[in-house]
């Protein structure tokens, strides 16, 4: 039997769960939304308890496992911006990532400590890139 994701779409709002964040991550979770948004065109929605993410699709691995998750997102949490994108070891991914500013990378997220240390623009372009990399791989 497959395994069941832990996180979901909830119908909890965005508005309210950004409204408890602590300042300074506050206002970057606020600008964040927006600029995500204004980008993908997808109405951002809360997944879990603390994930906000923008579009989803259906994916199925060849382990059988399969589930629904965001194209992209991000959580501000207490320390950092956690962004989710779906980056790989390709040139574009590299390249964009060499110019985005001061970050750290995790396993399939960064961490940013404030939006005042990266580019908005090439944050953009991975936006964009990571939509079209997921819609490659799983197509609807």
């Amino acid at each position: 039997m497959p395994d069941t994701p832990k996180t979901g779409p909830t119908e909890q709002s965005v508005d309210a769960f950004l409204a408890q964040v602590e300042p300074p991550q506050r206002q970057d979770g606020i600008t964040l939304r927006q600029f995500f948004e204004d980008v993908t065109g997808y109405e951002a929605v809360l997944w879990g308890s603390s994930l906000i993410g923008f579009g989803s699709y259906h994916y199925r691995y060849a382990s059988g496992r399969e589930g629904d998750s965001f194209y992209v997102g991000f959580s501000p949490r207490k320390t950092n911006l956690v962004l989710y994108l779906a980056l790989g070891e390709d040139a574009v991914s590299e390249r964009l990532l060499a110019s985005l500013g001061t970050y750290r990378r995790g396993k399939s997220c960064i961490y940013v400590k404030r939006l005042t240390d990266i580019d908005l623009g090439i944050l953009r372009e991975m936006i964009e890139h990571s939509i079209r990399t997921l819609k490659t791989m799983y197509p609807s």
